[in-house]
């Protein structure tokens, strides 16, 4: 109840946010009720605030760009594939493939140092 009251109030809530108190009267963090170590916690949080970076990142790509990096690295269902593999599925050769993807990671890393220095 204090969650879905807190999130009308503000647009982020942390783990660290006290939500009540135990029988004892101690306060009562979201990380405490999580039952998972709190390093753990923050870095699954971490991971998928990236994760969400990096797509968007990929969907500025050019459509091929972001199909071979969705098919090399397993981006959309988890299953990779090697660059031959890609070539074959695409109608192209391997090192074209592999060009387009060195280009792509060029462009994403560029992004991203572009991101850092603001």
């Amino acid at each position: 109840m204090h969650l879905r009251f807190m999130k009308k109030v503000k647009v982020e809530v942390s783990l660290y946010d006290p939500i009540g108190v135990d029988k004892e009267g101690n306060e009562i963090t979201l990380i405490d009720i999580l039952g998972t170590h709190p390093e753990v916690v923050a870095e699954m949080v971490e991971n998928n605030f990236e994760q969400k970076r990096l797509l968007e990142k990929v969907r500025q790509l050019t459509r091929r760009e972001k199909k071979v990096l969705e098919l090399r690295f397993g981006l959309e269902d988890g299953a990779r594939m090697t660059q031959r593999e890609i070539a074959k599925s695409l109608g192209i050769s391997r090192s074209y493939v592999s060009r387009i993807e060195k280009k792509a990671l060029n462009k994403l890393t560029r992004e991203f140092n572009l991101e850092g220095c603001r």
